[in-house]
Order: structure tokens, then sequence, then C-alpha cells
């Protein structure tokens, strides 16, 4: 089918753009430093796998979730906007804490790191959980699309785990700046992509009957 290319496409240079591999390498040197070359491939592999299984049972159940919740599609495409919006602002400005404080160091305390904060909510975050659900909607083929949606998301997670377990000679090569550098770049394509989605809700609502588009709103 025609659009099974473009959106898969799509889904992967979001969910890139959205998870960051390359934003990771710091964030997971600074939790596993300490730990030995076996144990660090431990907590990658572990990482990847809760991650997967995680945006795997969002992208099967989310729709189902919403509908119980009374959320439309077009507001939770919005919302979706918003939160990728607020994400590329930290990567624009090289945010690089993407939990709370007290989270922060309550990792760093913990033996294993590598189901918060690698898999939740660095890899499988607010973000790709909803880009899953927001792109796998784009087909009018719902199951179809979701596929598409997920094996990209797969290849994604996959190129996570390389970039995790290349960690340590990626740093040295790229150096603070480098890593910086990339992460902005995808920061601003992220923001052009979260704008997308809010004017997509919202030229969606527009163009409906008043009656339909207040029916939609939760």
């Amino acid at each position: 089918m025609p659009f099974i290319l473009p959106l898969f496409v799509k889904a992967f240079l979001t969910l890139f753009v959205v998870i960051d591999p390359v934003g990771l390498v710091p964030l997971y040197l600074a939790l596993v430093h300490d730990r030995s070359e076996e144990e660090q491939s431990q907590i990658a592999i572990r990482a990847v796998v809760v991650s997967a299984v995680i945006l795997l049972a969002f992208g099967l159940t989310g729709a189902y979730v919403l509908h119980n919740l009374g959320i439309s599609l077009q507001a939770f495409q919005m919302a979706a906007g918003v939160l990728l919006f607020k994400i590329a602002l930290d990567m624009i400005f090289v945010h690089q804490e993407r939990e709370t404080q007290a989270e922060a160091e309550e990792a760093e305390s913990r033996r294993d790191v590598s189901v918060f904060p690698l898999a939740i909510p660095l890899i499988a975050g607010p973000g790709s959980l909803a880009s899953i659900l927001v792109l796998s909607r784009e087909s009018t083929n719902y199951y179809l699309g979701l596929s598409v949606v997920l094996a990209a998301a797969a290849i994604v997670i996959l190129l996570c785990y390389l970039f995790l377990l290349l960690s340590r000679p990626m740093a040295k090569v790229l150096g603070q700046i480098g890593i910086n550098v990339v992460t902005r770049v995808l920061g601003v394509l992220l923001a052009a992509l979260a704008v997308q989605y809010i004017v997509d809700g919202l030229l969606t609502l527009l163009q409906l009957p008043p009656a339909e588009a207040f029916a939609l709103l939760p």
C-alpha cells in the first residue's frame, strides 16, 4: 500500500527525535559510570526490553483507554503537541534532567537503573507514548497503521540499544559540545513537529460542524 512507506518514515523520524538516542548517551554514562562493562550491557538490555514492552502495551491499549475516558483523538493530539513542544524546548536549551531532583537522587542510589530512569521516562516517556498513538491514527486501517508505527518504534529502540552500548566511544568522539549540538538540532525539528500536531488537531475541529466538533471534545 502506498501510505506504508511515508508513514513508516514519519514514525521513525518522529520517534527518533522524541526519544533522542544521542541525548541518552551522557545520561546513561552518568548513571552507569561506576559499573563494569558486563553490568552496563545488562542494564542497557533491560532498559530497552522494558521500554519496548511499555510502548507495545500502550500502542495496543491506548486508544481503548482514551475512548473509555471520553478523550477524543483531536484533544489528545493537541495535548501531545503541547507536551512535545515542552520536550523540544528542553532539548534546545540542553535541559538534560527529565525527572525531578528527588527522582534523580533516588536513581543514583539504586543498584538497578534500567527500569527507572532509563526505560521510564527517558525512552518510553510521555512524548513517545503520545506519538505512537497519534501516528497510528493517521492510517485509514488502524491496525495496519499501528503495525507500521510499532515496527518503526522497534528500530528506534534497537538504535537506542546500540547507542547505549557505544556510549563511551561516542562520548569521546562527539564530546559534550557535539552531543549538545545534535540534541539542539533534533529539538528544533521536534518543536516544528509539535506545532504541526496542534495545528492539525485544530484544523480538524474547525472543519467539522459545531455540534460534531464539540462532541469530539472530552
